[in-house]
């Protein structure tokens, strides 16, 4: 349900982004696909978003340098120190509010990422 939300939220801005059904999958398509900037859930059915987070950064491509962004509905004090040192770019707490979810991506694509498609 959390990403079909955040899927009308990113057609409104005429983003387009392809939706995993876990992590694996997710990582089979960055294989397989160009993205600029990937959204992580930290909750995945058979891998977590860090061990995401961590074979993507392990890759040796270029690649392993696509921004992710993490969104969660996890609370825990110290969860956004823990994904930025696990290699996440910024964090999102659920519900996500489109304007912060914007404004995320927005400071991605300022950083260098591409013209809009995420995984």
């Amino acid at each position: 349900m959390n990403r079909r939300v955040v899927k009308d939220m990113l057609d409104v801005a005429g983003a387009a982004m392809v939706g995993a059904e876990s992590g694996e999958i997710g990582l089979q398509l960055i294989d397989e696909q160009d993205f600029d900037m990937i959204l992580v859930d930290l909750r995945m059915p058979g891998m977590d978003g860090f061990e995401a987070i961590r074979r993507i950064r392990d890759r040796g491509d270029a690649k392993a340098n696509l921004p992710i962004i993490v969104v969660t509905a996890d609370t825990a004090i110290d969860l956004r120190e823990r994904c930025l040192r696990q290699g996440a770019d910024e964090v999102l707490f659920k519900p996500v509010a489109m304007d912060s979810l914007f404004d995320a991506i927005g400071r991605m694509l300022a950083r260098g990422a591409g013209d809009g498609m995420i995984a």
